[in-house]
């Protein structure tokens, strides 16, 4: 039984390094930029459904499942830690090439109201929300992660696709967040 124990204590050690080196290494490369006729002007997330839409000029352009915050159910966004997924009207404001998780953009969350209903409550309102690949290194889960929500209130892809969302998404780019 106590080998049993070190065996497992020593392979939950080595994942974490394993996650952890492969954070610091980063995604790689981002793709070129698509075409403009390919480029959304407007990304549409139906929380329920678990379903992100791309939009350009109100026709959708692509389609992806997504993982959410744990807790994405239970309404919107309103502290920091309470795993759920904000919901309402963003932007896509700043894109991290060197991400922990393969690619990631920066939803605008929270906003200034936001920012005051937490601070009242006594809470910290959370940020760092974002559409991002799976952590670096863990790309081979590929659609396995679609089972259960993982993030902590972020939208989650597989690599590959986030690949295709980073070309398509420009800075600036609206997004909705729908129950």
């Amino acid at each position: 039984m106590r080998s049993k124990l070190i065996v497992l204590a020593l392979v939950a050690v080595g994942l974490f390094a394993y996650t952890k080196v492969m954070a610091r290494i980063g995604s790689g490369s981002p793709p070129p930029d698509a075409p403009l006729e390919q480029r959304a002007d407007l990304i549409r997330v139906h929380k329920s459904e678990r379903r992100m839409v791309l939009l350009r000029a109100d026709a959708p352009i692509a389609t992806y499942r997504i993982s959410l915050g744990r807790a994405a159910d239970a309404g919107p966004k309103q502290r920091e830690g309470d795993e759920k997924t904000p919901e309402g009207r963003y932007e896509i404001d700043w894109r991290n090439p060197k991400s922990m998780a393969h690619l990631s953009l920066h939803i605008s969350y929270p906003k200034p109201e936001e920012q005051h209903a937490a601070r009242v409550n006594g809470f910290p309102p959370g940020g760092n929300i974002m559409i991002h690949g799976l952590p670096n290194g863990w790309g081979l889960l590929g659609d396995v992660h679609r089972l259960l929500d993982w993030t902590d209130g972020c939208i989650a892809v597989t690599n590959a696709e986030m690949r295709d969302i980073w070309a398509r998404v420009p800075d600036h780019t609206p997004i909705d967040i729908m129950p």
